[in-house]
């Protein structure tokens, strides 16, 4: 089986937590049942650098699957075929983790189909927070919520003006060192203003994209990680103050930006600091998808 699952980028500004959006940028998982052993092959982002062993992310999640279904393959071969950069805010290690979870279920002979509550709910467990899994997942814009020990997440189409563009840095920056920079408490002025601002979002993503800019407006959680990524916040107030709606992508550094037509692109990519990537993507409307791959045939 093959596993496509986009890249992801969470928050979305004041959505902390709680909304993502899919990018038509892949990483592509191929799974097969072997006679025994584990072989693990990574091409492209992480080849040379990733474990080939059991502690791969992709295996972790593959057998906790597993041991859900209550089934388990004699061998396994895995071949990652990554494009999404890792340790930038990207949904790396969500993408990773529904790619496992989901390449178990796909192979299992227990399994009728994939449950898709049940994948969210797992992967979410291994990622702690279901804001980046549940777009990788499911496509769109997500908004996801748990209560208790159920995880919920519905998916919205984005308006077709709405064009993201991130900006990727070569810096990387972890997702428990820029958590570690949150305050425990927060003044209800300023959750008051985020929930308005995320429910502004949703409506600007949606139906009207010139809301855009102060619907991405935070005051939770970006200008209190400027000390683990001050270049992103720097662009961000250059970008914004251009007319560009512009957050944080995720954990950071990566930055994203909101275009509504084609030519705010070349704008944005102008503002961008030297040896910045930048990638115009579309919205991956889709999420994550499952293929049976076509059987190696014998040229002889």
């Amino acid at each position: 089986m093959t596993v496509r699952v986009p890249a992801t980028s969470a928050n979305l500004g004041p959505a902390f937590d709680c909304a993502g959006l899919a990018l038509a940028h892949h990483d592509v998982l191929e799974f097969s049942v072997e006679p025994s052993g584990l072989s693990v092959e990574v091409r492209g982002v992480g080849e040379g650098e990733l474990p080939l062993d059991e502690s791969h992310l992709v295996v972790r999640a593959f057998r906790a699957a597993c041991a859900e279904l209550g089934w388990s393959p004699p061998g396994l071969r895995v071949v990652a075929q990554n494009s999404i950069p890792q340790g930038r805010g990207m949904g790396s290690s969500a993408a990773a983790v529904v790619a496992g979870v989901m390449g178990a279920w796909a192979l299992s002979p227990r399994a009728q189909s994939i449950d898709l509550d049940a994948v969210l709910r797992l992967a979410t467990d291994m990622e702690g927070h279901p804001d980046n899994v549940a777009p990788c997942l499911l496509g769109g814009l997500v908004l996801s919520w748990t209560d208790g020990d159920r995880v919920g997440a519905d998916s919205l189409g984005v308006h077709e003006d709405v064009l993201p563009v991130l900006l990727v840095p070569d810096a990387t920056l972890s997702t428990e060192v820029a958590r570690g920079l949150l305050p425990e408490l927060v003044p209800h002025a300023d959750a008051a203003f985020n929930a308005g601002r995320s429910a502004l979002l949703v409506h600007a993503l949606t139906a009207e994209p010139a809301l855009l800019l102060p619907a991405t407006e935070d005051r939770l959680h970006q200008q209190q990680r400027r000390a683990a990524m001050p270049e992103s916040l720097a662009l961000i107030d250059r970008l914004r103050d251009a007319g560009h709606p512009a957050v944080v992508s995720g954990a950071g550094p990566s930055v994203l930006a909101l275009a509504t037509r084609t030519d705010q692109v070349e704008a944005i990519r102008t503002l961008a600091p030297e040896g910045w990537s930048v990638l115009p993507l579309d919205v991956d409307p889709t999420g994550a998808r499952v293929a049976r791959a076509p059987r190696q045939v014998s040229s002889r």
